[in-house]
């Protein structure tokens, strides 16, 4: 690394993903909103538009993340995740002016190709951290997540009552800032010596899983169980503000208010928590102890009948967080230091296609079950109580995989 702080290299990291989550948070609560006004629908239709906007961002995610991973692995982290804060920033551009609903699918393809580099960011981490620590820094992308979350949300939520369109203002200028600011303070992490060959092979979106597969088993496995999280935490990401605007008639201020709960939970458990409970217990018992509450919290959610109980439901789920890092931080301590960027980029890749799969799936089930309120199976909860099961099949899925390892 250069003479910067290693620190202040990681302060940067932390700002970058909070950056990405910070456009997740916005458009949870402002999406919904924004779809209705566009095509003048319901909400159980602009819940079926929100699926297909998903897939059109993970599907670019899933042909960049690897691409992006194994380009980093080749010619350092910093160039990439520059280039992407840019684009991040023209994409929320894209999205504050958009006249039609066709012009959020141009916003979320170039959302999509920039939100790539997370792989890159998280290789970046990789890079600068040994031991314990590596899991516990993994525990600073949850913890910036979690503010991303809070900002996001709170932003879309609160600035949303002034101008729909003003949130994604505000955040394309902190995309762009950080940009800028990444020019001065952030230093290559990968040295040179450990670079390696670009190879068009190895940049295929799903050759670095089939490799996993056929060199790894037990951390095929574990990534696969992985995959069923991801999946399943979709519908708490992308169709929480759907669900409290048709059961609970909530407004976007009101989700904005929950979102920053969940936020200030989630920095409490993954800045907090996880500095004692990985040491303590281990990164197996905390990945089956935070896929049991994320299992419960989840099934809570679907069968809340008043709009408080919200509050309660998502202080299970957001203790499911202890799972992420340590995931991460077992499944990056099985590869060479130089692969650490194709890793993430496999990450990256059951998140891409986590993001086709989830919001779609559980955004029809949702209109499925809403479409009409006087039906005998008027059921808002059903794509959580989905979520939950697929919880818990991950968790055997994990023991197994610990069991083969």
């Amino acid at each position: 690394m250069s003479k910067t702080r290693p620190s202040a290299a990681l302060g940067f990291i932390f700002i970058t993903i909070f950056i990405d989550v910070l456009g997740l948070g916005i458009i949870i609560p402002v999406l919904p909103k924004l779809l209705q006004s566009l095509g003048h629908i319901g909400v159980p239709d602009a819940s079926r538009y929100n699926g297909l906007l998903t897939t059109v961002y993970a599907t670019m995610q899933l042909l960049f993340a690897t691409l992006l991973g194994n380009l980093s692995d080749r010619y350092g982290r910093r160039p990439v995740l520059l280039i992407s804060l840019f684009g991040f920033g023209i994409d929320y551009m894209v999205m504050a002016f958009a006249p039609t609903i066709a012009w959020l699918f141009v916003g979320r393809t170039i959302s999509g190709i920039a939100g790539a580099s997370t792989s890159t960011a998280t290789a970046y981490i990789a890079d600068v951290s040994t031991g314990d620590k590596r899991a516990a820094n993994f525990g600073l992308v949850g913890a910036a997540s979690a503010v991303g979350l809070i900002f996001g949300i709170a932003l879309g939520g609160y600035l949303a009552a002034v101008n729909l369109r003003l949130p994604f203002m505000v955040a394309s200028g902190f995309a762009i800032a950080n940009g800028f600011y990444g020019l001065f303070v952030l230093p290559e992490s990968l040295a040179k010596e450990h670079r390696r060959k670009f190879d068009w092979k190895r940049a295929n979106p799903l050759s670095s899983l089939v490799r996993i597969y056929k060199n790894q088993p037990a951390l095929a496995m574990l990534l696969v169980g992985t995959g069923l999280v991801y999946i399943a935490q979709k519908a708490v990401e992308y169709l929480m503000s759907f669900f409290v605007y048709e059961k609970f008639d909530w407004t976007p201020a009101s989700v904005g208010t929950l979102g920053i709960t969940i936020g200030v939970i989630l920095v409490c458990i993954q800045g907090g928590l996880l500095r004692y409970t990985i040491p303590k217990f281990g990164q197996q018992k905390n990945i089956i102890a935070g896929l049991i509450f994320y299992a419960l919290g989840l099934t809570m959610v679907a069968f809340a009948s008043k709009g408080w109980m919200m509050y309660v439901c998502v202080i299970p789920y957001c203790l499911g967080g202890i799972s992420g890092p340590a995931l991460q931080g077992l499944a990056s301590a099985k590869v060479a230091q130089n692969e650490q960027g194709e890793l993430q980029g496999a990450f990256a890749i059951l998140n891409s296609l986590s993001l086709i799969i989830g919001p779609f799936v559980f955004s029809y089930i949702f209109f499925y079950f809403t479409e009409n309120r006087s039906s005998s199976v008027y059921f808002p909860g059903a794509p959580y109580l989905l979520a939950a099961v697929l919880m818990v099949i991950s968790t055997f899925i994990s023991i197994r995989s610990f069991k083969r390892t």
